[in-house]
């Protein structure tokens, strides 16, 4: 195990975080938390901790959404067909369900269409404009993609189609030339918020025509349950806007979700249990991906538009299976990719992960990158053959920009595209070996050594009896959580264990201790330590540690008490 280094944030501005503190009635350390996410005043903290979906922003202050709203009312008027064209993950068929879903209850004439990964590759393609053609739809609207989308956009403009573009990725030098193109990144785009997800933007439009309409939306709001299953899929920041939809859609998924992620929910064991963030992130979203992953996006769009609960569970059911196999396979796969390491000693200790195999399966490689760098705590790109060509997924570590060492090696590549800690790649086989070797070469000259080493990053510093039942209500309320508003994460110095650690689990690699702040100090706090067990010979003689933990609250026997969960130790002897 690799030892990580704490980063620990910088304290919010003493003036700031007084005055908050006085304001809100409130600990210091409260104030600090909310300063450092840019909370800084009494209606920011109000909006933060009591949002409102009244404090979503009037949907028409994004570029070209008159424009839209119009050709919409326009087609449901005229019953034109209507195609909901999405990509194949998960952001993508949740934005297609919201708009489907809310559509049909105006309009009766509507088709949706995901491309094949593998044949059509991400976003519009002809393929889908062709079929499109083929029925009769005159109005496309492309959720989650269509950026970039300049040929296909033409193309269909030839045939008469217009499109509606729904995409919250960065745009490129020239805009596709459809009906309207909706986009908050747009560089011309003076939308408040920026950061919203594919399903996000899709929500903007259906709220947008709900209000030209002036229908009640209440029908519309029974989507955020997809929205939110969007925002924490796609790792969008829980700021702004997307911390209102993902309050409210977690509301909506724990209350009255929707048939298909009710299917989900009760699959994963969660039917009587609070749904998170982390929740979507780790249970509901790979299995929706799994879908587009292995066989077809457009059977979560089913599984997520039926009305009907038996059909739910039957599609539910085919869809977490195939789930099980994408596990197995990102399991083979990475058990293979690591032994191609470990049995190279130049990959060993390389500066970046570059491995290939033609029999990889595609839509796992993203996977087996981001576990490989789990692994390695480097750069990866993890390649296979298809089509002829070698196809990859790379993911970098914190802080080193992936996108710019690919751009290096732009000219012996056919298409690449991403941004900072992910991107996709393509290219000649025979070019495979060059660009290992150049892509190891710019990663050695550009990335320093502090981003070498793990990092954890935590809120501030403070000791064991300032964890108080009164100090973990409030830290509940930051939730949801979410890139930008991590869980809070703690660092107490030099603490102790008051003589009851163990180790537990079935192979006991885990800690279970009482930390106390000195010796002989009675006031404790319980801790668990997952695969910490290396550190109890040290803790146990009574030695001094660093740690870094978050605080929650474990359920026992029919007891609430608060815990620390560990995220390192550090020693201060040896």
């Amino acid at each position: 195990m690799i030892e990580k280094r704490w980063l620990i944030k910088e304290k919010g501005d003493s003036e700031k975080v007084e005055k908050l503190s006085s304001l809100l009635n409130v600990d210091q350390k409260i104030a600090n938390l909310l300063v450092q996410r840019e909370v800084e005043t009494y209606e920011e903290a109000r909006v933060f901790f009591r949002p409102e979906l009244s404090d979503l922003h009037d949907p028409f202050l994004m570029k070209d959404m008159d424009k839209a709203v119009e050709r919409l009312i326009i087609a449901v008027d005229k019953q034109e067909p209507i195609l909901i064209y999405g990509d194949y993950d998960v952001d993508g068929t949740t934005a297609v369900a919201v708009v489907y879903n809310y559509l049909k209850n105006f309009h009766n004439n509507l088709k949706y269409y995901v491309p094949d990964r593998y044949n059509e590759g991400y976003g519009i393609s002809f393929k889908g404009i062709d079929y499109a053609e083929e029925n009769e739809c005159t109005l496309v609207i492309a959720v989650d993609c269509g950026i970039k989308a300049v040929e296909k956009t033409a193309y269909a403009k030839e045939k008469g189609i217009d499109i509606i573009i729904c995409d919250h990725h960065n745009p490129g030098d020239e805009l596709p030339e459809a009906h309207a193109v909706l986009d908050p990144k747009r560089r011309d785009c003076e939308y408040p918020y920026k950061e919203l997800s594919g399903a996000g933007v899709a929500f903007k439009l259906m709220q947008a025509y709900c209000t030209k309409i002036e229908a009640k939306p209440e029908v519309l709001y029974k989507n955020l349950d997809l929205v939110v299953v969007s925002i924490g899929s796609d790792i969008v920041p829980l700021t702004g806007e997307n911390r209102i939809l993902s309050y409210y859609g977690l509301q909506q998924l724990n209350t009255d979700p929707c048939p298909g992620l009710k299917s989900i929910i009760e699959i994963t064991g969660m039917i009587d249990k609070e749904i998170q963030v982390n929740d979507i992130v780790f249970k509901i979203g790979p299995r929706i991906n799994a879908a587009g992953r292995m066989e077809s996006g457009i059977t979560a769009v089913e599984l997520l538009v039926t009305e009907s609960e038996s059909f739910a569970e039957k599609i539910g059911a085919e869809i977490n299976t195939i789930n099980s196999s994408r596990k197995e396979l990102d399991h083979v796969i990475t058990d293979e990719a690591l032994n191609m390491i470990a049995s190279n000693e130049i990959s060993k200790s390389a500066y970046t992960t570059v491995v290939f195999s033609k029999d990889w399966h595609k839509g796992v490689i993203g996977i087996v990158a981001s576990r490989l760098t789990e692994t390695y705590y480097r750069p990866t790109v993890v390649f296979t053959k298809s089509n002829g060509k070698a196809t990859g997924s790379a993911r970098s570590v914190p802080g080193y920009n992936l996108y710019n060492a690919i751009e290096h090696c732009s000219d012996l590549l056919e298409n690449f595209g991403g941004h900072m800690y992910a991107a996709g790649i393509t290219l000649d086989m025979e070019n495979l070996e060059e660009f290992k070797e150049r892509f190891e070469n710019y990663v050695k000259e550009t990335i320093t050594e502090e981003q070498r080493i793990p990092v954890i990053i935590a809120d501030m510093e403070i000791e064991i009896k300032d964890i108080t039942p009164k100090l973990y209500r409030l830290l509940k309320q930051f939730a949801p959580f979410g890139p930008e508003n991590m869980t809070p994460t703690f660092v107490s110095r030099g603490v102790y264990d008051n003589g009851s650690i163990k180790l537990v689990g079935k192979t006991k690699d885990h800690l279970k201790l009482k930390v106390i702040q000195h010796l002989g100090d009675n006031r404790c706090v319980d801790g668990i330590g997952f695969n910490f067990g290396k550190f109890n010979d040290y803790i146990k003689e009574y030695k001094p540690f660093d740690l870094c933990y978050q605080i929650f609250e474990n359920h026992f026997m029919n007891q609430t008490f608060l815990q620390i969960l560990i995220k390192d130790i550090h020693k201060l002897e040896d």
